[in-house]
This record gives structure tokens, sequence and C-alpha cells, in this order.
């Protein structure tokens, strides 16, 4: 819970949206069953009335924590990603594309290497220019 109270406050100074509401709607979507992928890495999701478009979020935690994840490992990277609620496949695309770029396991090391926020926006957008291509 915490984590999503967490991505809520960074929500709020990145894009302007209300904490409580992301923290509930990441929490609701969660409820439904766990968002862990595996080698550390969880996926939350969640669609908010109100957003135009798809929005996302990204943070590395110092101590890993159990996220339910697939392969029962704790979890250090978080991506989660805001949808607005009438996005269908706009939603699935975006959620198609971070869990790729997660996958990349070169990509997972210098993510956890790196702890400039700078460096590391730069590491996924990059990464997501390269799969556009």
């Amino acid at each position: 819970k915490r984590i999503f109270q967490e991505l809520g406050e960074i929500a709020a100074s990145a894009y302007d949206l209300k904490p409580i509401e992301v923290c509930a709607a990441l929490q609701e979507r969660e409820s439904l069953g766990p968002t862990g992928v595996g080698n550390g890495i969880a996926l939350p999701h969640a669609r908010l009335p109100g957003l135009n478009e798809v929005l996302g979020l990204f943070i590395r935690i110092e101590k890993p924590l159990d996220f339910e994840s697939v392969d029962r490992q704790p979890v250090d990277l978080i991506f989660a990603l805001l949808a607005p609620q009438d996005a269908g496949v706009e939603h699935l695309k975006a959620l198609a594309i971070v869990s790729r770029t997660m996958r990349d396991t070169s990509l997972c090391a210098k993510l956890r290497a790196n702890g400039d926020a700078a460096t590391v926006h730069t590491l996924l957008t990059s990464q997501q220019r390269v799969q556009a291509a």
C-alpha cells in the first residue's frame, strides 16, 4: 500500500493528479491480481477518469519488497501506467511496450546502477524510441 501512496504523490507532482485517486486506482487493480512480473519488476497499472493520455511513473526502491511476483522474487523496479478511463487499445499497447522494455536485462541492470533521475529518464525514453523504430 505504501508504494502506491508514493506513486500517487509522484503522480501529483509530475502530472497534477490527486494522489488519493491514483493510490486507490492502483490498489483496486492490484486486488484483481498481482502485477509483479518477475526479475524484480512490477508493472502496476490503472485507469483514471479525467486523463487524456497514458502516463508513466518509474521508481527504483532501495529495499526490494514482496509484490507477489510470478517468480516470488522481491521487486525493486516499478513502472506504473495510468490510462484514461476509456483507453482500450492505447492502454494495452503502452503496457506491452513497457513490458518489453523492462524485459531487457541490460537495461534493468543500468536502471539499478543509476540513481540520477535524468540518466534513468534517458535510459527509458531512448529504449522506447529504439523499439518504436
